[in-house]
């Protein structure tokens, strides 16, 4: 039986993923910020006690990370997917408007738990029969592909974070673990809006077929969630 582990379980795309992962089978270990007030995510986890385990974890902080990381030391992980992310408040009003402190809280949650998850889960993956580490960044992470300006801190955080599963996927090479980065479209949940184009169902479904298929020639690579390159 195969095992993920995945942040920002509690909605939107994470949860997406604990669902259907488990309806494969798996072994999935939830994470999320308020476990009492994730009642979607606890509803999923009742209705499969031998699958679903759900662990409190702010990826924001490094402590709980660690102390995850002392639980779950026995672990064999296959899968992590650093799903947890944030678009911050002040990104909406545009230039002249940048709230430093949120830009900090961004980095922290966008780009630095990412590098830190791995480095707290390295053993456990390589461990692992698949060994892959997924991280959601986004297209507007795209250097290539920004026509539109603004969002400096979402922009500039996502696009850090390719950079870390770039770097990531080398160094991780000698483990035999891949490391990839995944845009998953425009998707309709809290952060997307309900005006988005894709479904959490079709967003998750598209990329788990993708994680299917990796191979070790495919780390370090930035995916759509149809497969499809995105320029960096």
């Amino acid at each position: 039986m195969k095992t993920a582990l995945i942040t920002g379980a509690s909605r939107g795309i994470g949860l997406e993923f604990c669902r259907q992962y488990a309806a494969e089978g798996w072994r999935v270990l939830a994470c999320s910020r308020y476990p009492e007030k994730s009642d979607a995510l606890n509803k999923l986890a009742a209705g499969n006690p031998e699958l679903i385990k759900v662990h409190a974890l702010d990826v924001a902080d490094h402590v709980e990370i660690d102390r995850l990381g002392q639980i779950l030391a026995d672990e064999s992980i296959d899968l992590l997917i650093n799903n947890a992310g944030i678009y911050p408040d002040s990104d909406k009003s545009g230039f002249g408007h940048t709230d430093y402190a949120e830009w900090i809280q961004a980095f922290r949650i966008n780009t630095m738990a990412p590098l830190k998850m791995a480095e707290t889960f390295a053993a456990q993956i390589a461990r692992g029969r698949q060994k892959t580490i997924v991280t959601i960044t986004s297209k507007m992470g795209s250097i290539a592909d920004n026509s539109g300006g603004g969002s400096y801190l979402y922009r500039s955080s996502k696009a850090a974070v390719n950079m870390v599963v770039k770097s990531m996927a080398i160094d991780l090479k000698p483990l035999g673990i891949i490391a990839v980065v995944f845009h998953p479209g425009w998707v309709k949940t809290d952060m997307g809006g309900p005006n988005a184009m894709i479904s959490a169902e079709q967003s998750v479904s598209g990329i788990r077929q993708v994680i299917s298929g990796l191979s070790p020639a495919d780390s370090g690579k930035f995916f759509g969630y149809d497969g499809q390159a995105i320029p960096w």
